[in-house]
């Protein structure tokens, strides 16, 4: 098959690497031109991810995968288009902001050929596929949806992968598929057979594979549900946390108890979260279903923590005003360079707000990347007056108050230090109950 990957993101180009690895041709489009010439050149344009710089070097100079910023060259001729475009939220309001995803999907529409198959990997509200990506497309491109070969079958298929481990998630999850009708559905699970494998799953419902869900809207919702059902899980875990603060008991105990049993799977409370998906799929459900009050309670009580981590701080060290206060880990979660949606925008305001002198220190940022985000840079061993651990990146389990000089206050909003290490030196977690006072 010839296969259009439109973005050539953390997802889109592992996907489009999977394709041609499949033995397909790919060409992937992106508005950034400095993504593809490294990946026109066989380059990794990110870091981080396994396998990819290794399958790019391969890949490329055998002709099986190139990149262009011209939707005329990757779309026309093509046998399936597959995008995985961003879509933003909103701050303040947490609507949908679709401006990028409309102006890819108008480009491949005015070039689009017929018989195509077009599946959307986005994460969309529910209806989307059918009530927003179907009428665009058949009015630029004059092609009817579902008309066999002389129209296009568009269908929906979210992506189910974390960075850094896409291939191996790419087998071992089943591919979700919703159409708008039988045949772009049959067509979507030939497709998506033809260019995926699977690990062999003996504990699900049915054998792992792709997946028909029976409509776009029911694969729409499941993305959803699963990504909206961990930020529910994380926000009963986290007032679950600042309870146990309040009575002086180890959450983290009472978690491994809980789910000692398999109808428990209570998950880890933490200073944020972070990342492209779960504080933001649940704000895509609430835009087409606004009175699901549980979803909207968690995010808020998510959303909240970073504020609740410093003000256990600020218990202990009193007024923050001129203290040196180091925010350890930029990134939204350990061994990932990405900042989307990280706790540590909201960790430095609540800082800043309070008249602490803020630091920010990540192993995977050099001190010009951590100036362009208007931070401060702090290197280990200079003087600090208290530090919080926001992203479990490996290199902090290896902290101790030596590469901190002066520390008076060390808040492991991860869990990750060795309490062992830090002896003599005040150190809170999240959730651990100990006591918040001078």
């Amino acid at each position: 098959m010839r296969i259009a990957v439109v973005a050539l993101g953390k997802i889109g180009l592992p996907l489009a690497v999977q394709f041609a690895d499949a033995g397909h041709e790919v060409v992937g489009v992106d508005v950034d031109e400095r993504v593809v010439e490294l990946v026109n050149a066989g380059r990794e344009p990110f870091p981080g991810e396994a396998q990819l710089g290794d399958k790019l070097a391969e890949l490329v100079p055998a002709g099986r995968l190139r990149a262009t910023t011209d939707y005329g060259q990757a779309i026309p001729g093509a046998d399936a288009v597959v995008l995985v475009v961003p879509l933003f939220v909103d701050e303040a309001t947490g609507a949908p902001d679709f401006g990028w995803m409309d102006g890819a999907t108008a480009s491949l529409a005015e070039h689009l050929s017929p018989g195509t198959l077009i599946s959307y990997e986005t994460t969309l509200p529910v209806g989307t596929t059918r009530g927003r990506w179907k009428p665009m497309i058949e009015q630029i491109s004059g092609l009817t949806e579902g008309d066999g070969e002389h129209g296009f079958h568009l269908v929906f298929s979210p992506e189910r992968v974390l960075t850094g481990r896409v291939f191996a998630d790419l087998r071992a999850y089943p591919k979700l598929v919703g159409g708008l009708s039988d045949a772009g559905a049959a067509a979507a699970v030939a497709f998506y057979e033809a260019v995926l494998t699977f690990d062999e799953r003996s504990e699900l419902p049915r054998p792992n594979g792709v997946w028909d869900l029976g409509s776009a809207e029911a694969a729409e919702m499941a993305k959803l549900a699963e990504t909206t059902y961990r930020d529910v899980n994380i926000g009963l875990a986290n007032q679950f946390a600042r309870y146990a603060d309040r009575v002086g008991v180890d959450v983290q105990q009472v978690i491994e108890a809980c789910n000692s049993q398999p109808y428990s799977h209570l998950h880890d409370p933490g200073i944020a979260v972070g990342g492209h998906c779960i504080p933001v799929y649940p704000r895509l459900y609430l835009a087409t279903d606004p009175d699901a009050t549980v979803v909207r309670a968690a995010r808020e009580a998510n959303a909240a923590m970073p504020e609740y981590a410093v003000a256990r701080a600020e218990a202990v060290l009193g007024d923050l005003t001129g203290l040196r206060v180091v925010v350890l880990g930029a990134s939204y979660r350990g061994r990932v360079k990405e900042t989307a949606f990280s706790g540590v925008f909201a960790t430095v305001d609540a800082l800043w707000n309070r008249g602490a002198d803020v630091r920010v220190h990540d192993p995977m940022y050099d001190d010009a990347e951590i100036t362009a985000y208007g931070w401060t840079p702090y290197h280990l061993g200079e003087p600090a007056d208290a530090a919080i651990v926001q992203a479990d990146h490996p290199e902090y389990a290896a902290l101790t108050p030596a590469d901190l000089p002066g520390l008076r206050l060390l808040l492991d909003g991860r869990r990750v230090t060795d309490p062992a290490a830090f002896t003599g030196t005040p150190r809170l977690t999240i959730g651990g109950g100990e006591p918040a006072e001078p």
